[in-house]
């Protein structure tokens, strides 16, 4: 157990990988600064989500960030393009899919990196996952060592010998592990959206690669994601 005086700035998007890492990160004693976004997806209600997680959480600093990756284009998140959609796990595509948005974690990194300098933080937690993930580029071992890397060098506090650790704790965890842990922790994971083309009311479509990767992983713990989808299973 670290110190209660400990900071650390969490990167939170109301997924059920960052929720995760906060939980995590609070039972090892942070104080938490959490970092959210409005970046010009196209569902805002992430942005509520991570609000709701934050408030059940005692996260008191909690910064929600406006900027406009939309003006960009290129992702299905942000622009008027069709989410791709599958029957399985299996059928998701091996190549890096439309809904990747260009430079999104080294933009939100970039970000956590100057508040934790503000906010004297030793570490930054971020949610990424290399195993069951939709292949994007910012999420494997190896950018996270390269930022970690740009983090020593570009910040005052890098420079000064003190730099900010880039914590990845779920890096290498299938999504039934993360589950099984988070379930540990007692996360409530109704709380969290995962879907990439949710309907108006919020409910997941189950086709997305998040959704058929978050309903494999919580298959394989022998139990009912809690969330609610467009149509019943």
């Amino acid at each position: 157990m670290v110190s209660e005086k400990k900071r650390a700035v969490l990167l939170l998007s109301g997924g059920l990988d960052s929720t995760t890492v906060l939980a995590l990160a609070k039972a090892e004693g942070y104080s938490i600064s959490a970092l959210s976004f409005r970046y010009g997806q196209n569902h805002e209600h992430e942005a509520a989500q991570a609000q709701m997680i934050a408030s059940h959480y005692g996260v008191s600093d909690h910064t929600i960030v406006d900027i406009d990756l939309a003006v960009f284009g290129q992702s299905a998140l942000t622009a008027d393009m069709e989410v791709p959609k599958s029957n399985s796990v299996e059928e998701i595509c091996n190549r890096i899919p439309v809904t990747y948005v260009p430079a999104r974690n080294t933009i939100f990194l970039s970000y956590a990196l100057a508040l934790a300098e503000v906010r004297k933080a030793q570490e930054i937690f971020i949610g990424v996952n290399a195993l069951d993930y939709s292949g994007y580029p910012d999420c494997r071992p190896e950018y996270i060592s390269a930022f970690q890397a740009l983090a020593d060098l570009a910040t005052k506090t890098g420079v000064e010998g003190s730099a900010m650790e880039i914590r990845a704790p779920l890096l290498h965890l299938s999504k039934a592990e993360i589950i099984a842990r988070g379930l540990e922790l007692g996360v409530d994971y109704s709380m969290t959206t995962s879907c990439y083309d949710p309907d108006a009311q919020n409910r997941a479509c189950g086709r997305c690669d998040a959704c058929l990767l978050r309903l494999k992983g919580f298959e394989e713990n022998g139990i009912k994601d809690p969330i609610d989808y467009q149509c019943a299973e």
